[in-house]
């Protein structure tokens, strides 16, 4: 199937891009590709918006009927030891964490929204049907993708169901996959893309809950950020949060940056510990966890952003890490990136000039307010990373506040996450407490709440390059990480009856999260696109 512009993935940036399109010129054709069961099945963030992008792209977006019901009217900063918080006066919070004007929103719901109105504006959109592979000319230009064969058994046989892949070719190829798409990864590495980037992309996990609490301890529009415990114990850093939805609904959550050393840190356990702090246990406690789901979140900044143009097609949003880690907001800056890319196209196909590189996109890019924001915030996260959260922003609030990101200086961490591990010898176990199914829970229950479902007849998409590594290398050395840094169980370490241990990979229960292709010491992990419809189907995430 041909045409002028392919999109991969139905998140803010490919939609944004999508609806963009058609509003340039109604007569293109676009389509977009979504793996998940739905728009919005594998859609989860916190999250609060900020609708900047959204202003330029509907600017009668009220009107429209958009999903954004509750604006903040209160932030709530913290620092947590175990027993309690202590409020940090908004004068000392860098001004990047203020949320005047903000959203706190559902991105499913609101991509579900974005979806109607590119349906309305003439976009094919086809959810359930996961894009595999990269095609390529034979002057290497990107001429669009395949979609995955359907009805395959797990050893790569043909069922009675079997359908085959198909290929959508474009004039362009937009690849808005999110944080660690697997084509995006794959593109990165054909064309060389990161090979100017200052560092190397760093990520966190983000662990959500969606609960329904008591009416009397719900405050609408109450947002409210943490650092510190449990987190400090550990030596890791991230932070929490909670967000006061409509109809008596909270998003509470954890996120962890993937940089840390202890290979004994479970950040399932650690989100779980986190419910138990009184400040949160407060809004929590009586009240009915309705949904679960976790996701690696991109966390570089400018220093780590590839070219994100190449031959053929762009890469936008957090496939390229866009996200905003010291406003810990992405939503609109991957819209404005798919925004950008749909004019740069839109001019180029205009132009009669065809699978060339969007140059246009990188100075626009650059001169958009997204990447100045980015410019001006460069220096949050390293400064994280080097020094924890307490100092980290502290300085970030000098950095910020005083100087407004002009200091004349770039921190970097040229460390990735995945070389960060000590070995568990080195390292401090961790003893977990048992869930107590009302505040705190398991793994597999959780997952159970996520809805994800995968046909188990097919090739696991968990792939290993090398399988021995898990049990000769990451067991001896690190007791095997992997059955602690996945949200879902899916990774475990089983004992035979004749005393050997063997690697069991439950990719029935895999939520896509992407953590374990990034935070494998041996990178040994490549996590590959399952039978489009399968995974998490989220609802209100």
């Amino acid at each position: 199937m041909d045409y002028d512009i392919v999109i991969v993935g139905a998140g803010p940036a490919g939609l944004s891009a999508a609806c963009r399109l058609k509003q340039i010129n109604p007569d293109l054709s676009v389509v977009v590709l979504e793996k998940g069961s739905e728009v919005g099945a594998h859609i989860l963030s916190g999250a609060v918006m900020e609708p900047t992008a959204l202003d330029e792209l509907f600017p009668d977006w009220k009107t429209l009927g958009a999903p954004l019901i509750t604006e903040v009217r209160q932030d709530n900063i913290y620092v947590f030891n175990k027993t309690r918080g202590i409020k940090v006066p908004s004068l000392f919070v860098p001004k990047t964490m203020h949320n005047a004007g903000n959203y706190i929103i559902s991105l499913g719901n609101f991509c579900r929204w974005l979806a109607e109105q590119a349906e309305q504006l003439g976009v094919e959109i086809f959810p359930g049907f996961a894009a595999t592979e990269v095609l390529y000319d034979d002057k290497n230009n990107v001429r669009g993708v395949a979609t995955g064969d359907m009805g395959l058994a797990a050893d790569g046989s043909h069922k009675t169901d079997y359908t085959p892949g198909m290929e959508l070719r474009g004039k362009y190829t937009f690849f808005a996959e999110g944080c660690r798409g697997h084509l995006g990864k794959q593109l990165i590495e054909c064309f060389s893309l990161d090979d100017n980037a200052l560092q190397p992309q760093h990520y966190g996990i983000g662990i959500k809950e969606l609960w329904q609490i008591h009416p009397e301890k719900h405050h609408q529009g109450l947002v409210v950020h943490s650092a510190g415990w449990p987190l400090t114990e550990t030596g890791s850093s991230g932070g929490g949060f909670l967000y006061h939805m409509e109809d008596n609904l909270v998003s509470v959550g954890l996120t962890i940056d993937l940089s840390y050393s202890n290979p004994h840190l479970s950040p399932f356990d650690e989100f779980q510990r986190y419910k138990q702090h009184p400040v949160i246990k407060q809004y929590l406690e009586g009240g009915e966890r309705v949904s679960y789901g976790a996701r690696a979140l991109v966390k570089g900044g400018m220093q780590s952003l590839p070219k994100m143009t190449f031959r053929g097609g762009v890469l936008l949003g957090d496939n390229a890490g866009t996200l905003n880690f010291a406003k810990i907001k992405g939503i609109h800056c991957a819209m404005k990136t798919g925004m950008i890319a749909a004019e740069s196209a839109a001019e180029a196909i205009a132009s009669n000039r065809q699978q060339d590189e969007l140059t246009a996109f990188n100075s626009n890019y650059q001169s958009s307010w997204a990447y100045q924001e980015l410019h001006r915030h460069r220096n949050f996260g390293p400064a994280q990373h080097k020094w924890g959260n307490i100092i980290g922003s502290a300085y970030a609030f000098i950095d910020i506040n005083i100087f407004n990101g002009h200091l004349p200086w770039t921190l970097t961490d040229p460390r990735p996450d995945h070389a960060r591990l000590k070995p568990a010898s080195e390292s401090k176990t961790i003893d977990y407490p048992k869930p107590d199914n009302r505040l705190t829970f398991d793994k597999l229950s959780s997952v159970f709440i996520s809805n994800t479902n995968h046909e188990e007849a097919q090739p696991c998409h968990l792939k290993l390059v090398n399988p021995e590594v898990p049990i000769s290398h990451n067991l001896p050395l690190y007791d095997e990480p992997a059955q602690r840094y996945c949200p879902a169980g899916v990774y475990e370490v089983v004992q035979e009856t004749g005393g050997e241990k063997r690697f069991q990979i439950n990719a029935q229960n895999c939520v896509h999260c992407k953590t374990c292709d990034i935070k494998d010491p041996s990178q040994n992990i490549i996590w590959v696109a399952p039978e489009g419809g399968g995974g998490p189907n989220y609802p209100n995430m």
